[in-house]
């Protein structure tokens, strides 16, 4: 079974293959890890774009919208994202190409899942050492101590304030709706009706100032990259 730190891993698979979604799929849900999948460029890219994965793992043969083209948009939006490359072209250039696109690894098909399974893990491995702060404008979020820096100082947050915080953060300088919100940080699938978000937004503002987290009517809320 697969290390604790890892169990609940969001993975998102992006290959036209039916038959290889499937076995990928079945073999990563079996060691605990939660995956989404999408059959092409455009839905990969869509579902990518959205709350942030653990890790994506993605074919570059892929109808409309082309493997390199996919990668390119996602790094360019989502900077630090793992991504591992699965792809049936094993030629030198299509490597260095999906590696100075952003890729951190690169698997040729026919693979072994076991292998693919080692790459994951030591991805996820790597990642989450990694990280440990985020970054946006002058605020500076540990992700360890669940503290951030901004310009009057270092200010502890609560739990869900530090969620609210990490989401906002992690989409940096994009609106970020209250749905989304709702199930990143609450974990709920649909609107309770209540006022919860604005309720911590407000706190959030109390704590680390007023204009940081920015109010996008009938949208949702931003935190300004820079």
């Amino acid at each position: 079974m697969m290390a604790t730190a890892q169990a609940g891993a969001r993975i998102l698979f992006i290959d036209d293959e039916p038959g290889i979604r499937n076995f990928v799929s079945r073999g990563l849900r079996g060691e605990g890890f939660t995956v989404d999948l999408a059959p092409d460029g455009d839905a990969g890219l869509k579902a990518a774009l959205g709350p942030p994965y653990d890790l994506i793992i993605l074919d570059l043969l892929l109808p409309d919208l082309g493997g390199i083209e996919v990668l390119r948009r996602l790094i360019h939006q989502h900077r630090g994202q793992p991504v591992i490359v699965l792809s049936a072209l094993g030629d030198t250039p299509s490597k260095v190409a999906s590696l100075e696109a952003g890729a951190d690894d690169y698997l040729v098909k026919p693979f072994s899942f076991e292998e693919l399974l080692a790459r994951v893990r030591v991805r996820l491995r790597d990642a989450r050492s990694a990280r440990t702060r985020l970054t946006a404008g002058p605020l500076t979020l540990d992700l360890i101590a669940h503290q951030v820096q901004t310009e009057s100082g270092r200010v502890l947050l609560a739990e869900r304030e530090f969620l609210l915080l990490r989401e906002l953060m992690s989409s940096a300088g994009d609106t970020v709706s209250k749905e989304r919100l709702l199930e990143t940080v609450w974990g709920y699938r649909f609107d309770p009706g209540s006022n919860v978000v604005d309720v911590y937004v407000r706190r959030l503002r109390a704590k680390i100032g007023g204009e940081a987290i920015k109010t996008v009517r009938g949208e949702g809320y931003r935190i300004d990259a820079a």
